[in-house]
């Protein structure tokens, strides 16, 4: 079977894309408020990263029998933490350059307006109740690196070699292709050097071919090897976030990574900073975010969200603000914009929801749509609403 150069890079014909959107779109946004919100909303409610959706049904029973909305959102995130298919969270995720697991996570609780947070930590796989640790047995916030690590064993977590079979595999192929980190990021005025010139469609061809030809030599299942190799190519981002509202109107927020797939050994993503993976405000709502982490940190995400709620904003229309400041920091310069994506969850008060994403699917997973998963009482997956059309890319821009 034959893969081009479109099999891995779908980009979008936008044309001259102004930061708002058209008429349609704004028709659209309405008719999906209208469906998502009532005047009190509906609740008790759960919204999580499409990677949750199998665990929503026991999480919103539980929810729903009175549990507490943090322990309701971490029965979400646990799950893909201890799947180790999932390689974008816990065990199994992809390594850093060095071929380490690290992994990131934050949570915080409404009702008592506490949170916990914890980042690059090794050898302890379910970081998201580690993160709930910090915030309910010390006096601090976030826990980094080998530090956490030592506290999670005093509290009773087990180490445990995080780097499965698979994943460590992949991560071979990656080496074998000599794909790094280094280098400026899009942010440096020199990121173009970066950039190789285009290359002719047969140079393409058989550069897949050679990492084939690699991926054959580390055992890699045939069935295996293109998806291996879109790994490589498009480093996965990940992360699962969960949102849980009840009753009450209590709410709760928890966000979990193994971080960006081949990144620089201590880097942390936003799914550790409380304001940017993750934030919620009891009076308010709780907002979280899946994507290009480095990006998020630096507009605040989460936080800006719930911070548009608390001044009128729809669910919807906050998170397309915070998307827009993730495209304002870039001038509108499409070259660079196509190289990243967010995903922003957003919960309010009432029940009221909206699930919003930079790009409507993201290229490393072939194309297919972003998603929210929601249970109020049906669990079901809904498409985002996007503020391009098309498929982004990733960084680093190792083809073209």
């Amino acid at each position: 079977m034959a893969f081009s150069r479109r099999d891995f890079l779908s980009t979008a014909a936008i044309g001259a894309v102004s930061l708002g959107l058209d008429a349609q779109d704004r028709n659209k946004r309405d008719s999906i408020m209208a469906e998502n919100s009532t005047p009190l909303g509906k609740r008790p409610i759960i919204i999580c990263a499409a990677n949750g959706f199998d665990y929503l049904d026991e999480a919103f029973a539980f929810l729903k029998n009175g549990g507490d909305t943090l322990d309701a959102a971490l029965r979400v995130v646990k799950g893909p933490e201890d799947d180790p298919n999932v390689d974008s969270v816990g065990l199994g995720g992809l390594p850093n350059e060095e071929g380490v697991v690290e992994l990131d996570s934050c949570c915080m609780h409404g009702p008592t307006r506490r949170a916990g947070s914890v980042g690059g930590v090794r050898n302890i796989k379910n970081v998201s109740l580690l993160a709930r640790a910090v915030m309910e047995h010390t006096g601090h916030v976030m826990l980094v690196g080998e530090g956490a690590e030592r506290f999670a064993v005093a509290q009773g977590f087990p180490r445990e070699n995080l780097l499965t079979e698979r994943s460590r595999k992949i991560w071979l192929l990656w080496k074998e292709t000599h794909s790094d980190w280094w280098g400026p990021g899009l942010a440096d005025p020199n990121w173009r050097k970066r950039m190789p010139g285009p290359p002719h469609s047969g140079d393409f061809e058989r550069r897949i071919e050679r990492m084939k030809e690699a991926a054959a030599d580390l055992g890699i299942e045939p069935e295996q090897r293109m998806l291996a190799i879109r790994k490589v190519l498009f480093p996965p981002t990940g992360t699962v976030h969960c949102s849980a509202l009840n009753e009450k109107g209590e709410i709760s927020g928890c966000t979990s990574t193994s971080g960006l797939a081949w990144k620089l050994p201590g880097r942390v993503g936003d799914s550790a900073i409380i304001g940017a993976g993750c934030y919620t405000d009891q009076d308010v709502g709780s907002g979280g975010a899946t994507g290009s982490g480095e990006e998020n940190i630096k507009v605040a995400g989460a936080h800006a969200i719930v911070e548009n709620l608390r001044h009128g904003m729809s669910p919807l229309d906050a998170g397309m603000d915070a998307l827009k400041r993730i495209v304002r920091n870039y001038n509108n310069d499409m070259d660079r914009l196509r190289f990243m994506d967010m995903v922003y969850y957003i919960l309010r008060k009432d029940g009221a929801y909206a699930g919003v994403s930079l790009w409507e699917a993201y290229a490393s997973d072939q194309g297919r749509s972003h998603y929210i998963a929601v249970h109020d009482g049906e669990r079901r997956k809904e498409k985002t609403v996007h503020l391009f059309s098309g498929s982004s890319n990733s960084w680093p821009p190792t083809v073209q």
